[in-house]
């Protein structure tokens, strides 16, 4: 798949103990015995990657957990979760579902093998790519939406620190995102999600097109904000001459 263990040699940094704090303080909605599931998940994919590391240098580890904490702000269930840490186990280390059927039962396996199976497809031409993975990804949606979820919060976070990959892999999977993802993202109603793709997508698609549009959108925000300041300022004023109390906001478009 197109974000696994770097194959390049990489001088590894000291070694880096990755903690799952910040994963298990979003988590505070799952109950005492699923968490404990979750770090049973990292215990076991911390294990399964051990010795492998990104482009960045840091260890692997450290992308399932990311992956894990964007599925925890969607407040996912601990099955999620724990695909999320997992789900590049089968395709990267020498586990195997059966692995993973005794450890977590057959409910995580599935979901995981479902992330391992969108992770394999390929395609010999653009055109075929982007109708079969729709396909896929739906037929995928139809049977369990989390493998869907799970994918999304993978392709987010790969897209986040896209820098670390070669440039020339930057406008394959920058239109792969465009294309697939982000729409599913709005489909799903993930507007966030969706907007940060679309976001990324085009900052590393068209980077001097993008840096020439940030730069003007950023001028008008600040003639917006001033002029959301001015507006609030006004009604603030006025509401407390009537006698009326109210609590006023405002934001950009």
């Amino acid at each position: 798949h197109l974000f696994g263990p770097t194959s390049q040699p990489i001088v590894p940094p000291k070694q880096q103990v990755v903690s799952i704090s910040g994963l298990t303080a979003k988590l505070h909605y799952l109950k005492p015995d699923e968490l404990a599931l979750v770090k049973k998940a990292f215990q076991f994919a911390d294990s399964a990657h051990l010795g492998q590391y990104r482009q960045s240098g840091e260890p692997y580890i450290t992308h399932p957990v990311a992956v894990a904490e964007l599925c925890a702000s969607w407040r996912l269930d601990a099955s999620s979760i724990m695909a999320a840490l997992l789900h590049d186990v089968i395709e990267d280390t020498g586990c195997t579902q059966d692995d993973l059927v005794a450890q977590f039962g057959p409910k995580v396996a599935e979901l995981v093998e479902g992330l391992t199976k969108l992770d394999k497809l390929e395609f010999q031409s653009h055109a075929e790519a982007q109708a079969e993975s729709f396909r896929k990804m739906f037929m995928a949606m139809a049977r369990d939406v989390r493998v869907i979820l799970v994918k999304l919060a993978d392709r987010t976070h790969n897209m986040r620190t896209m820098a670390e990959m070669p440039r020339e892999k930057w406008a394959r999977i920058s239109s792969e995102t465009l294309e697939i993802y982000a729409p599913i993202a709005h489909r799903l109603g993930l507007n966030q999600t969706y907007r940060e793709l679309q976001d990324l997508a085009f900052r590393h698609l068209k980077p001097w097109r993008y840096a020439i549009l940030s730069k003007a959108v950023a001028k008008a925000r600040n003639r917006r904000r001033d002029l959301i300041q001015k507006v609030q300022g006004e009604l603030e004023t006025t509401f407390s001459q009537a006698g009326i109390q109210a609590q006023i906001t405002g934001r950009e478009k």
